[in-house]
């Protein structure tokens, strides 16, 4: 048997398979010889016009949690790396914070490059800073998704061999359903996690944490597109600018280096022509820029001054087996904190429903029960079995790099679990999507609508259930968010006045929001750095409690 081959995207050419199989409602079921009878055609178009009505009510309760979260950038104050940031891009401006932070603070060339850019015009930017996440997570996960199937379905139908002499182009997936599992991701990941209010509305850590994600999402469309275009110009740019992108990646966030390097690299071995998978070295190749990019970026941070006097700071425990013990328990209750919000099953259900969508999509177009499989055999079983190994290791880095910089609390950093929860919830949505299209097929015989009906209401109620379980946690960060907002513009404003009129030491009240450190918390002035960057802003000597 010959090897199957998958081509890039763009290669390959999809039969018309609407043309094959039977085009209407009257199917007979070819293993039972049974005729599907008028009330189980209705019931089947019954649960095919019901489906999409669950994935509204889905993308709509979604998208009005996210249109919350992003509104709530209005509300947003400065609060511990907030008042640092905004002296020092007052003061000093992009260049000055890029330079500071790459000699004395942590070596993150490109974080202080975004951090001054953001906070140049004060406020303004990390308020505006939500809104711009939102959407351009969602829209990259949507783009990504709608991309993702619609190569599988080229390969599929192309591994099925032509059926027709008319190429056909493929099918969309069905936009509500995908729209319902992209934006119940983009919730999952910013309000079900144990630090909402860091991972969204915090500048300092949605640009070390979050923003990363983000740029690689867009950095691989990028990378899709240009392997469409098949223009060798377009790819070669591609792998070029995904080297680029992965040294300013490297010099942003250690935890997204090591997921993004990891999972890089795999699929990069995967993807040589020599396993038969891809045709060509394109793949492989942009794979291999971004792991150099990413490696070159890495190193360049770790030998900075700026790393080498924050490892003076905080010396690292010699490496042992206790040491690695304690590593591996930090890890294992890391995911038991994942593991006990079940709302994160909810990518898994809306990924089936997902799968549902795309099964009936296929049978109302006459595809066939026995229709050709997504991938080759081999294949599929790697793409099924490997990726929560991945997740697993790479969580496990970043658990022993927080351990080593922060000591035995630094797993309890909610918001560097954004690396590694990103792509944990899009392979639980895709597998919910390879389960719903198999169940989808499974029920599609004529007396089985029974069946199909008692999986969407499984489905449904776990997909509306756990977008509805997001409703608390937006409600307690919004109730937090907007009080700690007009208690903050009261007490700025006094301040000012008390500055205007010649004070030189002002009462400050700690403001606590998001499990953030505030000025005044530390045991003695000349160690809280929190509290000097807030007299430093507001132009005083010396803040107090009142």
């Amino acid at each position: 048997m010959s090897r199957t081959t998958i081509s890039e995207p763009g290669d390959a050419r999809m039969p018309n398979d609407e043309q094959n199989g039977n085009d209407g409602d009257d199917v007979q079921d070819t293993g039972g010889g049974t005729e599907e009878t008028g009330d189980a055609a209705g019931r089947r178009e019954g649960l095919r016009q019901v489906l999409p009505w669950i994935a509204l009510v889905i993308a709509a309760g979604a998208g009005v949690l996210l249109s919350v979260g992003a509104f709530l950038g209005a509300y947003v104050r400065p609060t511990s790396d907030d008042w640092c940031a905004l002296w020092k891009a007052r003061d000093m401006g992009v260049l000055g914070i890029t330079s500071d932070f790459y000699r004395t603070q942590n070596g993150r060339v490109t974080n202080a490059f975004l951090t001054g850019l953001l906070y140049s015009d004060d406020m303004r930017g990390p308020k505006l800073l939500p809104a711009f996440l939102v959407l351009t997570l969602g829209t990259g996960l949507f783009l990504l998704a709608r991309t993702a199937l619609r190569s599988l379905h080229r390969a599929a139908h192309a591994d099925a061999g032509p059926t027709t002499s008319a190429p056909a182009r493929p099918a969309a997936p069905p936009t509500v359903p995908l729209v319902a599992a992209t934006a119940l991701v983009t919730a999952l990941l910013f309000f079900a996690g144990t630090r909402s209010y860091q991972v969204l509305l915090w500048a300092p850590a949605t640009i070390s944490h979050t923003l990363p994600s983000v740029i690689g999402i867009w950095t691989v469309l990028g990378a899709v597109r240009a392997a469409r275009s098949g223009v060798r110009w377009a790819r070669a740019a591609a792998v070029g600018v995904t080297l680029l992108i992965g040294v300013a990646l490297g010099m942003l966030s250690e935890p997204f280096t090591l997921v993004a390097g990891l999972f890089s690299a795999t699929v990069g071995v995967l993807c040589l022509p020599r396993f038969g998978w891809t045709r060509g070295r394109y793949a492989s190749t942009w794979c291999a820029a971004a792991c150099l990019g990413l490696l070159t970026g890495l190193v360049l941070l770790y030998t900075s001054p700026g790393a080498r006097w924050r490892r003076a700071q905080h010396p690292s425990e010699p490496l042992s087996a206790a040491t690695v013990g304690e590593t591996f328990h930090d890890w294992w209750r890391l995911w038991q904190t994942i593991g006990g919000q079940w709302a994160y099953l909810g990518a898994l259900a809306v990924g089936a429903l997902l799968g549902l969508a795309l099964a009936a999509r296929q049978e109302s177009g006459g595809a066939r029960r026995d229709a050709p499989a997504l991938l080759p055999r081999v294949l599929f079983r790697v793409a099924v079995l490997l990726p929560l190994p991945l997740i697993g290791l790479a969580s496990l880095g970043v658990v022993f790099g927080l351990r080593s910089g922060y000591g035995d609390t630094g797993w309890t950093y909610g918001r560097t679990w954004t690396s590694f929860l990103l792509p944990l919830l899009i392979v639980l949505c895709a597998y919910g999507v390879w389960g719903g299209l198999l169940l989808g097929r499974r029920l599609s015989a004529p007396l089985r609508p029974a069946g199909r009906s008692a999986a969407l209401v499984v489905l449904g109620t776990v997909a509306v259930g756990s977008t509805a379980a997001l409703v608390q946690p937006v409600h307690a960060l919004t109730t937090s968010t907007v009080v700690r907002a007009v208690a903050w513009d009261r007490q700025n404003a006094r301040i000012q006045g008390e500055v205007a009129a010649g004070a030189r030491e002002v009462a400050y009240r700690p403001l606590l929001i998001g499990g953030l450190t505030e000025p005044l918390f530390a045991p003695s002035y000349e160690r809280d750095w929190a509290a000097q960057c807030t007299a430093t802003y507001y132009g005083v000597n010396r803040i107090h409690r009142p």
